[in-house]
């Protein structure tokens, strides 16, 4: 049966509800007579103002949207991906992972500095545990400085001499028009991405068969393959989204390469993995590369996050 008139659950901010219209108009150009309506969910993680891991939990920016699912106010949920947990509540689903875009980090300076030009000392602006503990392993000099709040909050504080530079997704920046901002988009050989990152999922409950049939036109079977080893790994290794995990798996004609680092938040201990495996088996190549960063000495690693 087609359902004329969907409800669309989104964060407020201007990146989640660019992203929640982009799916709802690609929904309605696939569906002729279809129509959509945007409900603003508010997250603990938009009320707390705390850095990230001060923070601590799972699904700081999705379990209010989750929980309108469940209640039967929204029919789907729009997230970030890298911003899902691994395991999803009971009763359900992720109904389609769309197309990717660049899963790298970009960096945003207030003079314009690429990352190797930037001061001794300088004060970079990230609340990620991952990109802190990359950056680090590269520039030990680095002061990094926690930050919070919209984009365009950032890009302000940046402006304001706040921070010298700031790391922020290259995917958002794009989705907002602002990729023209960016001193350097990091290549994956300086920093991996979180797992997910570039990818948006789009949740829905497990029993409404008809909402999955009109989300079939959004999937990038690539994009859920290689997401799913990514997030596939960041479970393994009994991770959240602070765990200072990056990975990024790209389709290599029937394979899938998957390229994982794990790094202690000061940077000066790195583990990492370069596996490749059937696209069919994103799960089982997972767990191959987790067997690899366990071997590297990832355990040590884990201990001492466990232990902070």
């Amino acid at each position: 049966m087609f359902q004329s008139a969907i409800r669309i659950g989104s964060r407020a901010s201007q990146l989640a509800l660019t992203q929640s219209r982009g799916v709802g108009d690609a929904l309605a150009r696939a569906h002729p007579g279809l129509t959509y309506e945007i409900f603003h969910i508010t997250t603990t993680g938009d009320r707390r103002t705390e850095p990230l891991p001060a923070i601590g939990g799972k699904g700081l920016f999705t379990r209010e949207l989750e929980e309108a699912l469940l209640s039967g106010e929204i029919d789907l949920a729009v997230h970030s991906l890298k911003d899902l947990p691994t395991e999803l509540p009971p009763g359900l689903a992720i109904g389609a992972i769309p197309e990717r875009v660049a899963a790298n980090d970009a960096l945003l300076s207030a003079d314009g500095h690429r990352l190797a030009e930037l001061r001794q000392g300088a004060r970079v602006g990230t609340s990620s545990t991952r990109r802190a503990a990359q950056l680090l392993r590269i520039r030990p000099d680095l002061r990094l400085l926690p930050i919070r709040g919209n984009v365009d909050t950032r890009l302000r504080k940046l402006r304001e001499r706040h921070y010298d530079a700031i790391v922020a997704a290259l995917a958002g920046l794009t989705r907002l028009g602002l990729a023209d901002r960016v001193a350097e988009v990091l290549p994956f050989d300086v920093m991996l991405p979180a797992p997910g990152q570039g990818a948006l999922a789009v949740e829905i409950r497990g029993s409404n068969a008809v909402m999955a049939d009109l989300l079939a036109v959004l999937r990038d079977p690539a994009a859920a393959a290689a997401t799913c080893a990514e997030r596939a790994l960041l479970a393994a290794l009994g991770g959240g989204c602070q765990l200072p995990l990056g990975a990024y798996a790209e389709p290599a004609g029937d394979a899938l390469r998957l390229r994982a680092i794990l790094v202690s938040p000061d940077g000066k201990s790195a583990c990492r993995a370069d596996r490749s495996g059937p696209a069919s088996e994103p799960e089982a190549l997972a767990q191959a590369a987790a067997a690899d960063l366990r071997a590297a000495g990832a355990e040590a690693i884990l201990a001492g996050l466990a232990a902070r």
